[in-house]
């Protein structure tokens, strides 16, 4: 199972939803930057493989980043979510 995570601005949670392959969270990550690059369309409505029901509706002005992990359990080799931010030492 993977994950798209989507971090709001100014907010300090995160919205997920689940896909079952790598290529299609892969999809919805292609299609939340274009989104975000275009402007178009103002928002996106998601569903969740694993929770059927779940939808999200955000507006894509609002988006401050997105992105993809493996759940931990669905393979030998699950990778932690989370950014990775490089800097120099003082």
């Amino acid at each position: 199972m993977f994950i798209v995570d989507i971090v709001l601005k100014n907010t300090p949670s995160m919205l997920s939803i689940q896909r079952k392959t790598a290529e299609d969270a892969e999809a919805v990550y292609q299609e939340i930057l274009n989104a975000v690059r275009s402007g178009n369309p103002v928002a996106l409505e998601l569903t969740c493989e694993k929770q059927p029901d779940k939808k999200l509706g955000v507006l894509v002005s609002e988006i401050s980043a997105v992105q993809v992990s493996e759940k931990a359990g669905a393979s030998g080799t699950a990778r932690p979510p989370g950014f990775f931010a490089l800097t120099e030492p003082s």
